[in-house]
Order: structure tokens, then C-alpha cells, then sequence
């Protein structure tokens, strides 16, 4: 964005938010320009997000086409609520923000605070996502309508946009706020730390919420949804269903709520934002170096990788294995791996009517779970744990020029990095296990339970080696882990779910190995389960570096950042 010169004659045009809007399309744009798949993700993007608003429409709407207020008032405080922190939650954990603007450019530049924010979030709000869940809320004001006319759409309609904005508010803020804290390496443990516990209550919350729904008493949830809809999560939702049912005092203190929470979350996003822009924290004082070449070179690699020798194998998994600890972006999906990886089995063994709270016993488990029930859980978790290695090049950006001028070999590259990243996704994958098996209770499921792990690990490893060579795209160059193109934010989530689907295939055959084996597989499961993910990835490696060698200039020229 140019600064505006000021002409002798005229004076200088203020900087608007409607500039950003345009500055964004117009980046927008250029990403596309020449580059014939982004524009058919980009669509196929759009027509799945329609599609999922117009389900969310219909889900809202049907209590008040049914002419059910009780039912209205849960569905407003309940779904809106989750949307809330799904804002909040989501972008930290797996998919990030839109960052086509990214705020670091913007700090030379004689901007107001207030006139950068202010740009930032307008720019914000032009996505994909933002008009999916506009069109999904349009369904509360058709149910206000429908139960209390047109003065009662006509508030929901209100706190549909407030609520709207509240949701893009808190997710910029707190992406924001976590990008300022993770600079700082101390404090970006912490906060690694502390996200991995927020996000790990979610899957004890829903199960509780399965159990507690199983035996609802619906006047205690109108209750409960009632106390929802006085908090931020709710209030915006809610104000059109007070008036329609007759409680129009309360429209007036529920928006009053929404705007004062909007009003915090874009200080705070302002603040957070301000500080991202002035530099780097510091990050300590720095150790002493041995003089000797040896020593320097020893340095390289850290302890996890000591056994490597030094040649070109080891510095590439040295190098790897450094930028997966310090790396923000790589940390957070490391985080994702940890934090999905022992919720996923368990609600999927443990949810519904199987969970029960008994006040002698505590937590007890009467469902029905089995070794291919618990196989196909655990192959879910490993091929999330592969699919984080889906644009492993995008991570390194520019950089990449380095490997090619210095003419790395393909199969050497992908061994490394899988090497690398096996590292540490590895001993995280039998925490998993051995938590799980302690959960359900059945140490002897604990073979069946890594073997399904590693075969899917390794059949994820080999198709995402083929994804992160022919997909590959750029990252945005920012100091926020979160933060996504537009465009590439459209590309993730399609190539991931292929790479997902593509991966679940290939290893099925470890759950039709449970099913028909019995007993035996438990003890088959184990290393079985680890030559076939070892073969599968090594011969991954070997495929995708032949291809990767052919297409080494083009891989660079798609993961370089577009200015």
C-alpha cells in the first residue's frame, strides 16, 4: 500500500477502511492470476461454504416455521454460543485466520491506530466464511419473524450483525494476541501449553454434553439456555427471541452486552496488534560457542538427533528437527497432533451412552468398544498426524532456494524430513496409545492400538510426500502462526481432506486385519502395523523424489510468498 502523495494543488486523501477492502481484493487477485487450480479451490470453496450455510439456515429457522419458542430460544443460545467459540477456538487449532493483508507491511507506514484496525477489520470481514455464516444466521431472523413478527426480525436482525461481528473480533484478537506471545520463546511454551489444555476440554465437554443430553430435562436447558443468552456467547442471538416472546426489555441490555464485548475485543486486538508490529521480543541472552569447527557443527544438531551422522542426511534432519521446536507455525501443529490425538479415540470409544459419572467410582466406561472399533479410531489419529507434513514446503517458504541451488536429492529430502518429523510425532503417537489403552481398561488392545498408529502414520507420510510436492502453496511471511491466504486457506482444508480420505483408504487394511484375526491380531497388530507404515513411507519417499526432482523450480516459484 503506497502512501498517499499530496499534491501542491489538492489535499492528501485520509486512508479508509474501504482502501484495505480494495487493497485486499486486489492481492486477492493477483494470487489467482495465472494459477488455474487456486481459482478452482477457490470456487469449490465458495460452493461447499453455500452449501453448509444453507443447512445452517434451515437448522436455525425450523423452530420458528414449527412454531416452537422453547425450542427457538436453545437453538439460539446453544448453536449460537458454540459458533462463538468455535471463532475463538478454531483458528488457533487447525485452520488460522485470513491474513491476504498481512499488518507487519503496514508498519512504516504514517497510519493511526485506529485507522489500521479499523482497515484490517473491514478487510476481515470480505471472506468466504463470513458470508456462509451470515447467510446460516439469516435463519434466526426468519424464526424471530415467524414467532414474533416483524418488529422482533427486525432486532434479531440486529444482533445477527453484531453477533457477526463479535465472532471476527474475537477470532483476529485472540490470533493476534497468541501470535504476539509465541514470539517469545519462554512464554511461547506456555502458551503452547495452556492451548493444549483449552483445547483438551473440549472432548470431555461434549462428552459430558452427549451424556447430559441422553437424559435432558428440557426445562432445565431452557433454563440454562436462558443464562447463556445474558453472556457474550449468547446475547447477540438471543435479543430477537426475548421480544418475541413478549421479554423486549431485554433486547436492549443483550445488545448492550454484545457491543461492549465488540468494543473490548477490538482494543485488545489493537493493542496485540501494535505490539506485533514493533519487533521482535528478546529472546535472551545468548550461549557461548565452542571456538572449534567441531563444536560449531555439533551445535547444529540438537540432542534428539545425535546419533545422525554428519553428512547431508544428518543436517537435513538436524535442520528439520530445529525448525519443528522453534518454528511457531510447525509448534502449532505439533500442538494440534498432541491435542486431538487423545480426545478423538476417546470420544469416539468413550461417548454417548458407553460414558457414565458413578460418585464411588468416579468415571466408568459400560460401552461396547473392540479392537476394530478402537483400530479405525487410532487410524484417524495418525493420518491427522501425517496430514500436518501436506504443505511441509510452504513452511519453509523462499528459503527452499537453498536446497535447490545446493542440487538436494528428492529421496534424500523427503527421508530426512520424514525422519525429522517422526521425531517427535512418534513417541507422541505411543503417549496416545498408552493413555487410551489405560482409559478403556484393556492393556492387551495396547499392540492393536500402535500398530493401527503407525501404518497410518507411514501410508500418511507416503501420499502427503506426493500432496506437499504437486499442492504445494505459499504461506503468508508474518509473525502470526495462524494466519492464512485467503486463497491458500481454501487449498488447505480441500487438500487435506483429499490427502485425509486418500490415507484412511490405504490403511484400512489394519481394520480388516482386526475383524478377521480375532486374538492373533493383538499380537500381530504391533509389528505388523510398523513394517507396514515403515515400507509405505519409504517407498513414498522414493516415488515422491523422483518427482520432486523434476519439479523443483516449480515448487519453489509456488511456495514463494507474492508480494
Amino acid at each position: 500500500m503506497a502512501v498517499p502523495v499530496t499534491a501542491p494543488d489538492r489535499p492528501a486523501r485520509r486512508v479508509s477502511a474501504r482502501h484495505f477492502v480494495r487493497l485486499k481484493l486486489r492481492v486477492l487477485g493477483n494470487n489467482f492470476r495465472g494459477q488455474g487450480w487456486r481459482i478452482a479451490l477457490f470456487v469449490v470453496g465458495v460452493v461447499t461454504g453455500l452449501w453448509v450455510a444453507a443447512g445452517g439456515f434451515f437448522a436455525l429457522a425450523a423452530p420458528g416455521l414449527a412454531g416452537e419458542p422453547r425450542y427457538a430460544l436453545m437453538v439460539a443460545a446453544f448453536g449460537g454460543g458454540l459458533l462463538v467459540l468455535g471463532w475463538l477456538l478454531l483458528p488457533l487449532v487447525f485452520f488460522g485466520v485470513d491474513e491476504t493483508l498481512d499488518p507487519a507491511r503496514f508498519a512504516l507506514l504514517p497510519l493511526p491506530r485506529r485507522t489500521l484496525v479499523t482497515g484490517l477489520y473491514a478487510a476481515a470481514l470480505v471472506s468466504v466464511p463470513v458470508l456462509a455464516m451470515l447467510i446460516a444466521l439469516t435463519g434466526l431472523v426468519v424464526t424471530a419473524g415467524a414467532l414474533g413478527g416483524w418488529a422482533a426480525a427486525l432486532v434479531s436482525a440486529v444482533g445477527v450483525v453484531a453477533g457477526l461481528l463479535l465472532c471476527v473480533a474475537a477470532a483476529r484478537a485472540v490470533t493476534s494476541a497468541f501470535a504476539t506471545m509465541l514470539r517469545s520463546r519462554r512464554v511461547r511454551d506456555l502458551a503452547a501449553v495452556l492451548l493444549a489444555v483449552l483445547a483438551a476440554l473440549l472432548g470431555p465437554l461434549q462428552i459430558a454434553v452427549l451424556a447430559a443430553v441422553s437424559e435432558a430435562d428440557w426445562d432445565q436447558l431452557t433454563g440454562v439456555a436462558r443464562v447463556v443468552g445474558w453472556t457474550p456467547f449468547g446475547a447477540p442471538w438471543t435479543a430477537g427471541i426475548d421480544v418475541a416472546e413478549g421479554r423486549a426489555w431485554a433486547a436492549g441490555p443483550k445488545l448492550l452486552i454484545t457491543v461492549l464485548t465488540l468494543g473490548a475485543l477490538l482494543y485488545w486486538w489493537s493493542r496485540s496488534l501494535e505490539s506485533a508490529m514493533v519487533g521482535a521480543a528478546s529472546a535472551g541472552p545468548t550461549r557461548g560457542r565452542r571456538g572449534t569447527v567441531g563444536g560449531a557443527v555439533a551445535q547444529l544438531f540438537p540432542r534428539a538427533v545425535g546419533w545422525a551422522r554428519r553428512d547431508r542426511f544428518g543436517a537435513l534432519v538436524a535442520r528439520e528437527c530445529r525448525y519443528w521446536w522453534r518454528d511457531a507455525r510447525r509448534r502449532a501443529n505439533l500442538i494440534t497432533i498432541a491435542v486431538v490425538g487423545v480426545f478423538v479415540p476417546v470420544m469416539v470409544n468413550l461417548g454417548g451412552s458407553g460414558f457414565a459419572v458413578d460418585a464411588e467410582q468416579g468415571f466408568s466406561f459400560s460401552g461396547d468398544s473392540s479392537p476394530v472399533l478402537v483400530s479405525f479410531s487410532m487410524i484417524f489419529v495418525g493420518v491427522l498426524a501425517a496430514v500436518t507434513v501436506a504443505n511441509q514446503f510452504g513452511f519453509d517458504g523462499s528459503a527452499y532456494a537453498a536446497n535447490v541451488v545446493a542440487g538436494v536429492p528428492g529421496r534424500l529430502e523427503l527421508r530426512a524430513r520424514m525422519t525429522a518429523f517422526a521425531i517427535y510425532v512418534v513417541p507422541m503417537l505411543g503417549i496416545v496409545a498408552i493413555v487410551v489403552a489405560t482409559v478403556l481398561r484393556h492393556p492387551g488392545w495396547l499392540g492393536a492400538m500402535a500398530g493401527a498408529l503407525l501404518a497410518a502414520y507411514g501410508t500418511g507420510l507416503a501420499i502427503n510426500g506426493f500432496v506437499s510436492v504437486l499442492g504445494a502453496y505459499s504461506l503468508p511471511e508474518t509473525s502470526n502462526p495462524f494466519a492464512m491466504n485467503t486463497g491458500a486457506g481454501v487449498a488447505k482444508s480441500l487438500l487435506t481432506l483429499l490427502s485425509m480420505v486418500a490415507s484412511v483408504i490405504a490403511a484400512v487394511p489394519m481394520v480388516a486385519a482386526a475383524a478377521l484375526l480375532g486374538d492373533l491380531w493383538l499380537w500381530l497388530a504391533l509389528p505388523v502395523g510398523l513394517a507396514y507404515g515403515l515400507g509405505a513411507a519409504l517407498l513414498g519417499a522414493y516415488l515422491a523424489g523422483d518427482v520432486l526432482d523434476r519439479r523443483q523450480p516449480e515448487l519453489l516459484a509456488a511456495i514463494t510468498p507474492r508480494r
